[in-house]
This record gives C-alpha cells, sequence and structure tokens, in this order.
C-alpha cells in the first residue's frame, strides 16, 4: 500500500469512528431525557429517603449533561476539521482522490457482489 492509501483507509477509519461517536451521543441524550421523565414523574411518590435519591440522581444527571455538552462541541469540531483536511487534500490532489475513490467503489462493488 502506498501512502495515499494508508492515508485514507485512516480517514476513512477515523470518519467512520465520529459518526459512531455522534449516534453514541444522540442515543445517550435519549437515555438521559427519559431518565429525567421518570424522575419526573416519580416526584409526587415515596418518602425522604426517595426524595434524596432523586435529588442525588438530578444532580448526577446535571453533570453528564454538561459532559456531554461538551464532548458533543468538541466532536463538531474535530468533524469539521476532518472535512476541511478532506476538502483541501482533494483539490490539491484531484487525481489521486479519483484513483481512490473508484478503487474503493471498486472494492465496496466486489464485496456487495459477493453476497
Amino acid at each position: 500500500m502506498n501512502m495515499i492509501e494508508l492515508e485514507s483507509e485512516k480517514s476513512m477509519k477515523k470518519l467512520s469512528d465520529e459518526v459512531t461517536k455522534e449516534q453514541l451521543i444522540a442515543d445517550f441524550m435519549v437515555v438521559l431525557a427519559d431518565a429525567e421523565a421518570l424522575l419526573k414523574a416519580s416526584a409526587n411518590h415515596g418518602g425522604e429517603k426517595l426524595a434524596e435519591v432523586r435529588a442525588k440522581a438530578e444532580e448526577s444527571l446535571k453533570a453528564v449533561k454538561a459532559k456531554m455538552a461538551g464532548t458533543q462541541t468538541l466532536l463538531l469540531a474535530k468533524t469539521k476539521t476532518a472535512s476541511d483536511a478532506t476538502d483541501a487534500y482533494v483539490h490539491d490532489n484531484p487525481w489521486s482522490a479519483i484513483g481512490i475513490s473508484a478503487g474503493v467503489g471498486l472494492l465496496i462493488g466486489l464485496l456487495i457482489g459477493r453476497r
């Protein structure tokens, strides 16, 4: 494999990891929203001990939400950087990019055709 193929493979791996991270963040945000709804729904039930547990859970949820927001912002920035780098590479090396794209397309076609 030459340097261009290795760089392309690394870029594709990085992009697939970022997409997976984005989906994970989205799924986790749904779980957080459901947990908040559950806490609010149980607000009228239970005694003093349940109120303590509920307050502790609400604090934990707030902390996790803040961390997730920061992670999401960082992920968006990294995705934008990767997109800009890919765009610059394609503009600087159009024929290499076309060759790599054709090779990847051929490989995907062969893999799909085997099924």
